[in-house]
């Protein structure tokens, strides 16, 4: 039976938005990955070091893979579009994350669901809002539960409309 996780992509090196679409056409290619719908796109202030604006989307997709598979695939295609680990929360060509999977709580030393500081990022709750009125948040929070400092909303901007699907 599918489960319906959501995703999140971040990218701030190089052709930005081709390459948050060409993340959505790997990760729907992948076997038991079935992408449904996507955000729109937003530019984003960094978190960490000194580096370029960000642009994110949230990807809503069905699987039929358990989550550390599903997580897999994702380390997969970020190093297929050339990710390098080198430095915490520095600049990437791609960052996907897994933010929910169905109403699954997992807790291990590599794969946490649902994504451990999601209610704390705009950049993620704003693009979620847009697929999911009232997603699974850590410490099974709801959205309503969640108070952003007023400044967090200042650095999202709208960038683009969804990425395509492709059918």
């Amino acid at each position: 039976m599918a489960e319906r996780a959501y995703l999140a992509l971040g990218s701030n090196l190089g052709d930005r938005l081709a390459t948050l679409q060409r993340a959505v056409e790997l990760l729907d290619a992948r076997r038991g990955i079935d992408v449904v719908r996507s955000s729109r796109v937003y530019e984003t202030e960094p978190v960490g070091p000194p580096q370029p604006p960000y642009l994110n989307a949230v990807i809503e997709v069905r699987t039929d893979l358990e989550p550390r598979e599903l997580l897999k695939e994702c380390l997969a295609v970020e190093t297929e579009l050339g990710r390098v680990r080198a430095e915490r929360w520095g600049p990437r060509t791609i960052d996907i994350d897994v933010l929910t999977y169905d109403e699954r709580e997992i807790d291990e030393p590599d794969l946490e669901i649902p994504h451990p500081r999601m209610h704390e990022r705009a950049f993620v709750l704003i693009p979620l809002s847009d697929l999911t009125a009232d997603p699974a948040l850590p410490g099974g929070r709801r959205l309503d539960d969640v108070r952003l400092p007023p400044d967090a909303m200042f650095g999202v901007r709208p960038f683009a409309p969804a990425l395509r699907i492709e059918r």
